[in-house]
């Protein structure tokens, strides 16, 4: 078995290899990120019904987001778990990490779609959907939770393909999902008629394309650390270790969707059309957010693999370029999307008032975004480090502690700008906090390694 590329994580020199992990990583979180996008923008233009069906499709965005979360247990949990044990070279144990993941992922499956089809439309309507979008809602999310198996799979389990040093491998296994999805939607839409039922059928298709590329490759020889039947027996000290630092990731995850229920819940007294343009908005907002994912995805196993061996300067070093690295892309984006709001509205409608609507407030709804890029390379690194405690924190208080309670007091005071604001505030202040925590228990975590 060749450990080779593994072994990379502890030689390369750190510039090259960050950016040889990452930019794969970052390219595959695109590529993803057109799932959503790509779905948005055909919906956002059928005939007739495009603004109705967008924030019809758009309020199922919470109960999507929520499922697809708990791969995070897996993927970003026990990932950076099995890079450690790579980098101490306990083999035996990245491998029962893999194989209780692949459980994990089985139950996740089974638990959250039974829900999500038991309580679907008492939860869309809590969502915010409308007697003029429920339908809407009800038919794209009743296709896409038979897919769930594919989105868990896809999703949790890439994320041990990056961790055996093939980036390369995991970004393929998104781009075959994407490329079908952006052929399949106009052929389901509008082609055959179905709507944004075909827009949900092609995005599991998609997906179940992108799942059998990633077992494929597990299951293979040219897998380093392969997925084993003998490791798929649940151990309760594997279990309760992934739990403990996966349960950040996905809190921060999970929020969103419940972030979405209390959003467009509290948006959709102000009219349907404000439901319509925070889809557009969260999309803008995945626009940005989601490649800095991607990057955390490439450098979070050169931590974990570096700490693991002991290696402080090389963590250092790699904090440093990660942080300059997403602060940097995150700042730029974000400008620009605040300077051109009427630009990004377009690709999603040809409502003139949607788009009106957007460009008053998006620069306030991405205000607090710009200085994100600080939080998501600090909480990362503390994933990466395994400390799981502190995770959960910062996730907590951006959304949970922060967002929730703003976004329903300010309406009080500045109305329907209130519920934007609320996001710009709470992100500025948890990526603030974040990064004053970690300039406080970096040190302290680094001092523990002997030597």
């Amino acid at each position: 078995m060749n450990h080779s590329y593994e072994e990379r994580l502890g030689t390369d020199p750190m510039l090259r290899l960050i950016f040889r992990m990452a930019l794969p990583a970052v390219a595959a979180q695109f590529v993803n990120l057109l799932y959503a996008i790509v779905d948005r923008v055909y919906i956002g233009h059928i005939p007739g019904i495009g603004t109705d069906a967008l924030a019809g499709v758009g309020v199922t965005m919470s109960i999507v987001i929520l499922i697809s979360s708990f791969s995070a247990i897996v993927g970003a949990g026990g990932a950076p778990l099995a890079a450690i044990a790579l980098g101490q070279g306990n083999r035996e144990r990245a491998g029962k990490i893999l194989g209780n993941g692949f459980v994990l992922l089985l139950l996740f499956t089974v638990v959250t779609s039974s829900l999500a089809y038991l309580f679907m439309e008492p939860v869309l309507l809590l969502t915010g959907a409308s007697e003029h979008t429920l339908g809407y809602a009800e038919d794209y999310l009743s296709v896409y939770l038979l897919g769930t198996l594919f989105v868990e799979l896809s999703v949790g389990l890439n994320a041990f393909i990056n961790t055996q040093g093939r980036p390369g491998i995991a970004m393929t296994s998104v781009l075959i999902g994407a490329a079908m999805n952006i052929v399949l939607d106009p052929v389901f839409i509008f082609g055959l008629d179905m709507g944004v039922k075909g827009a949900a059928l092609a995005t599991i298709l998609s997906q179940a394309c992108s799942a059998g590329w990633v077992l494929r490759f597990l299951f293979s020889r040219q897998a380093s650390l392969p997925l084993e039947r003998r490791y798929m027996k649940l151990d309760k000290g594997i279990v309760l270790s992934m739990l403990a630092l996966g349960v950040s990731p996905f809190i921060m995850a999970s929020t969103e969707s419940l972030v979405g229920f209390v959003l467009n819940g509290s948006l959709k007294h102000f009219g349907d059309i404000h439901v319509s343009a925070l889809a557009i908005l969260q999309s803008a907002m995945q626009f940005a957010s989601v490649p800095l994912v991607g990057f955390a995805q490439g450098f979070v196993p050169v931590a974990s693999y570096n700490y693991g061996h002991g290696y402080k300067d090389r963590v250092r070093s790699c904090f440093r370029i990660s942080l300059i690295t997403m602060f940097s892309f995150n700042f730029a984006l974000m400008l620009l999307m605040i300077c051109f709001p009427s630009v990004v509205a377009s690709a999603f409608t040809d409502d003139e008032v949607l788009i009106g609507t957007v460009r008053c407030v998006m620069p306030v709804f991405l205000a607090g975004m710009t200085i994100f890029g600080l939080q998501r390379a600090c909480q990362n690194m503390f994933v990466a480090l395994g400390q799981a405690r502190i995770s959960i924190f910062i996730a907590l208080l951006r959304k949970v502690i922060l967002l929730i309670p703003l976004a329903l007091l300010l309406p009080r005071f500045w109305g329907v700008n209130g519920i934007y604001a609320a996001e710009a505030i709470s992100d500025a202040t948890a990526a603030v906090c974040c990064t004053l925590l970690f300039a406080w228990k970096f040190p302290k975590i680094l001092s523990r390694i002997p030597g």
